[in-house]
């Protein structure tokens, strides 16, 4: 019997992670993306130990995991310097069953892509939905330049501004600014070794982690106009950040100002009637897009693939995987939505009463154990994937969170 056949728009992690995992458990699958190659627009990703599981079932966790290269302590600090809150790579490790794991976009991407067959991923293929198919009747149908594709199964993974979540559901809400802008870059490490640690300001914040290769991932975010752009980006962000404590300016100062990365921060607050229609089904941005202040937007797209290719294995009815999809991912990713529209308001906060009381907050929690700061993550670090992973070694049978 032939394979049936699965066609994902976009190549970003969450539509190589579904490629791959769809792959794996049957599909013929076939990957379509519009840039002309499949380096990723991006600096670095943050996996959290749910990501890290939900890759073990494509036999990639334990890579990723050796990338790890937070060690010691680390924490929360105020523009001065001043600790706000500690922790440290074991607590958060033991807490949530393994470590935090800073990489680059491209070490992951590549690491996902080597495992698909080279035919199975064309770029420079723009891809339109011109049918969202019936389960148990018509296909899916997408457009492309070389003619339409039938597919069994169509994966929207085509980001933030999806025009396949369009094409379903063309009267939901889009995506809405969530009121700030962010920046990411990698550098070379500075000279003096310092432990990682997001400062958060007034209306601002600054993240400073380690890469395994020995260069610094640094992001930043800051209350602004949407489409507000400084014409020298390394002079606007000295001039926000360039006073505050070792070794921010540092960092500020070893950017090429060509390899600074700006980007408004657009959020879907107001979630999907469901996350497929027809033989059509969304992922990642496409179905949830969120605030990156817990660091959860790949992760939750890498597990969208993995529940995804386990409820439509081939040989399941096709109508119910999809139903269970949308039943499994649409309230988790809505709740992870909030609680980072929650904390995206506590790093607005501009006023300096607020800000002192937030801060006080803050301190009053880590000093009654670092337990209090890992809490935020309950219920989304420690989730697992269903069924049984490739892992050696690995036990992931818990059902998912």
């Amino acid at each position: 019997m032939d394979m049936p056949r699965a066609v994902v728009i976009g190549s970003g992690i969450g539509g190589l992670t579904a490629a791959l995992a769809l792959q794996r458990s049957g599909w013929q699958v076939t990957v379509l993306e519009r840039a002309d190659s499949l380096e990723p627009v991006g600096a670095g990703i943050a996996l959290a130990p749910n990501g890290q599981r939900a890759l073990d079932v494509v036999g990639i966790g334990d890579e990723i995991r050796s990338l790890a290269a937070w060690q010691g302590e680390g924490g929360m600090r105020a523009p001065s310097g001043r600790w706000l809150a500690r922790t440290d790579a074991t607590a958060a490790a033991e807490r949530f069953g393994g470590p935090l794991v800073l990489v680059h976009r491209s070490v992951l991407v590549d690491r996902i892509a080597a495992r698909l067959p080279a035919s199975a991923v064309r770029t420079g293929c723009p891809a339109r939905l011109t049918d969202p198919g019936t389960v148990g009747g018509a296909p899916a149908v997408v457009s492309t330049p070389n003619g339409t594709i039938e597919a069994e199964l169509v994966v929207g993974a085509d980001g933030i501004h999806s025009a396949v979540r369009t094409a379903l559901f063309p009267d939901a809400p889009g995506p809405s600014y969530a009121g700030f802008t962010t920046w990411r870059v990698v550098v070379p490490a500075p000279e003096r070794p310092f432990p990682p640690h997001e400062t958060w300001g007034r209306g601002a914040l600054w993240g400073t982690q380690p890469l395994k290769d020995g260069r610094i991932y640094a992001y930043a975010a800051a209350t602004a106009p949407a489409g507000a752009r400084a014409d020298d980006e390394k002079a606007g962000l000295l001039r926000r950040f360039g006073d505050w404590h070792d070794p921010v300016p540092q960092i500020i100062a070893a950017a090429a100002p060509g390899e600074i990365l700006r980007n408004d921060v657009y959020r879907m607050d107001r979630p999907l009637p469901a996350f497929h229609r027809g033989r059509t089904v969304l992922l990642g941005d496409s179905a949830h897009a969120m605030a990156p202040t817990l660091g959860q937007g790949g992760n939750q797209a890498i597990e969208d693939g993995i529940v995804l290719a386990h409820h439509t294995a081939p040989g399941r009815d096709l109508g119910a995987g999809l139903a269970a999809y949308t039943a499994d991912r649409l309230p988790r990713t809505a709740a992870v939505v909030r609680k980072a529209d929650r904390v995206s308001r506590l790093m607005s906060l501009s006023g300096a009463p607020a800000v002192a009381v937030r801060d006080f907050l803050m301190s009053a929690a880590s000093r009654l154990g670092p337990g209090l700061v890992l809490r935020t993550f309950d219920g989304i670090a420690d989730w697992r994937p269903p069924g049984d992973t490739y892992a050696a070694g690995t036990t992931t049978d818990a059902p998912a969170a």
